[in-house]
């Protein structure tokens, strides 16, 4: 029973933590076992191989931590990094705000590239501070591919491009939280090092598991990097790899198999369906939004995000309102303005296993939500637009056709 009863179930469209599916649930509903029993390395020794999918990386090494995404931005970082080191990293929202203050709290040596709120990272820049690094003191490419607070993506192909046009040395590290196993996210071709993601978003898990998947250059550089590390030490995680039992901490059993359960899922759709999937739901919600007569936060197309829309309210309406009511009023939860947004936008998240009639549900408690607190929405016009589009798009079901 939900601690605040509402009937009926919760519409959750926050971007993170996002819904679970009932197999998901159901495989987590299950017992503690004995992690050194040859049962769960066996499971773990699969679950490794199959993460490296998501990734789009054959000679990637993942790492499954008990931990959320903060976690995992530090795993990712000092493992490959040493204090006093130069980072290039891109400030475009908050959740890369929150990474840059903790790249700065473990003493790297931090270059901020700031953008407007809205827009995407300013490559221009990274581009003449490639050129300008001669002797390749800039250690590391520190790039947030899917910032959550303003509905903006990365162009990642655009980054490598830049660092092999300069045949610069750079590590390339990418958040991926919200963005790996909803967008198009290719760690191989794209030269990325270092990437991470947490369970709670497109992989529809509760929170609790970050997962890192290291290049083989990456590996090589942590060998030498001297930040302090101990729980997220790969190193130590690669002994208990070569051993056979893979955990040199006790894990999660229960997310452990909705690991495994959440992954069947994605494999049974096609992970490029899912993508694409994705990428209808969020051409659907802008469409809502300009029926609407709103302002979409990302002010390019090439930024929009097709995990979370931020939308931008008129002055006379504090956002946070609209949040409020969503909750207190329909039972749905959306996502809050961060940081020097806040009461300017809020956000739709569209991400993980979800359809189109769920997101239709949402854009329909939105439009009442909007009428209640005085702004002139036409009832069912973001309904109908999105509803136009999705009923020309969605495709049949492979399983039932």
């Amino acid at each position: 029973m939900d601690y605040v009863y509402g009937p009926g179930r919760n519409h959750l469209f926050v971007p993170g933590p996002v819904n679970i599916p009932e197999p998901v649930i159901r495989a987590m509903n299950r017992n503690n076992e004995d992690y050194r029993s040859p049962a769960v390395p066996a499971m773990t020794k699969t679950l490794l191989e199959d993460v490296k999918k998501i990734f789009k990386t054959t000679s990637g090494i993942p790492f499954l931590i008990p931990t959320t995404g903060t976690g995992a931005w530090e795993s990712a970082l000092t493992n490959t990094l040493s204090p006093g080191d130069r980072i290039v990293s891109f400030l475009i929202g908050q959740f890369s705000l929150l990474w840059i203050d903790q790249q700065q709290r473990l003493n790297f040596n931090v270059d901020v590239v700031e953008s407007e709120w809205g827009q995407g990272a300013n490559l221009d820049v990274l581009a003449s501070k490639l050129a300008a690094d001669r002797s390749h003191t800039i250690k590391a490419v520190c790039i947030v591919h899917n910032e959550t607070a303003t509905g903006v993506t990365n162009n990642l192909a655009a980054v490598r491009k830049l660092l092999d046009d300069y045949r610069h040395p750079a590590l390339f590290l990418v958040d991926g939280v919200s963005s790996i196993c909803a967008l198009d996210f290719r760690m191989d071709e794209w030269g990325i090092d270092v990437a991470l993601t947490g369970s709670q978003k497109a992989l529809s898990m509760p929170t609790g598991m970050g997962i890192v998947c290291a290049s083989p250059k990456a590996i090589e550089a942590s060998k030498t990097a001297k930040s302090v590390r101990v729980f997220f030490d790969w190193k130590d995680y690669l002994k208990f790899y070569n051993m056979g039992t893979f955990w040199p901490y006790t894990p999660s059993i229960q997310l452990l198999y909705g690991l495994r359960a959440a992954l069947d899922l994605i494999f049974e759709e096609g992970l490029e369906n899912v993508i694409a999937r994705h990428s209808r739901l969020g051409k659907a919600t802008r469409l809502a939004v300009n029926a609407w007569g709103l302002k979409n936060c990302t002010q390019k197309e090439e930024w929009y995000s097709d995990t979370v829309t931020a939308v931008v309210v008129p002055p006379y309406i504090d956002s946070a309102e609209i949040v409020r009511r969503g909750w207190k009023r329909y039972n749905l939860s959306l996502g809050l303005g961060l940081n020097i947004v806040a009461g300017k936008v809020f956000r739709i998240g569209h991400l993980g296993n979800l359809n189109e009639l769920q997101l239709l549900a949402c854009l329909s408690g939105v439009e009442m939500i909007l009428k209640d607190i005085g702004y002139p929405v036409k009832l069912g016009s973001g309904v109908a637009a999105a509803a136009a589009y999705l009923q020309g798009t969605i495709p049949m079901i492979p399983s039932r056709i």
